[in-house]
């Protein structure tokens, strides 16, 4: 198998969220919501914190890779849909939720607090669509 097809998240899209790090992007990318919350809170803990992650990156993305698992439903695609583009719902349509996707697009995130939520759930929700998918597929 290739690379690809076993890996959930990647070590350059973290590293490229880290770059947002002071929001905590990166910390909700590897299934880290308490403290990417407290990160986007704090801005990365004054900027103290988002530059010692620079370093404890390559462990947190170890974890996810042994937490989560392949699917049909890209992580890393998902990901920065919800990331660049979440206002307006386009990953919610990408996970096929097309209902939440025309509110999110039509309510800004749901005036944002969707947003943050989905940023809390967004890696339980692309596992739950990829064992759905995998459970009907013949």
């Amino acid at each position: 198998m290739r690379e690809s097809e076993t890996s959930t998240h990647s070590l350059l899209i973290g590293y490229l969220l880290w770059i947002f790090g002071f929001m905590g992007a990166h910390r909700f990318y590897y299934g880290k919501p308490l403290s990417g919350t407290l990160w986007f809170l704090t801005l990365g803990l004054l900027g103290i914190g988002w530059l010692i992650d620079l370093f404890l990156i390559p462990g947190m993305h170890r974890r996810a890779e042994r937490r989560f698992t392949p699917g049909v439903k890209d992580y890393d695609l998902t990901w920065i849909l919800l990331t660049f583009l979440g206002l307006f719902g386009v990953h919610r349509f990408y996970l096929s939720k097309w209902i939440t996707g025309l509110i999110w697009l039509l309510t800004g995130g749901l005036f944002l607090i969707g947003y943050l939520y989905d940023y809390w759930t967004l890696n339980a929700q692309i596992a739950t669509v990829n064992d759905e998918q995998r459970r009907f597929r013949p």
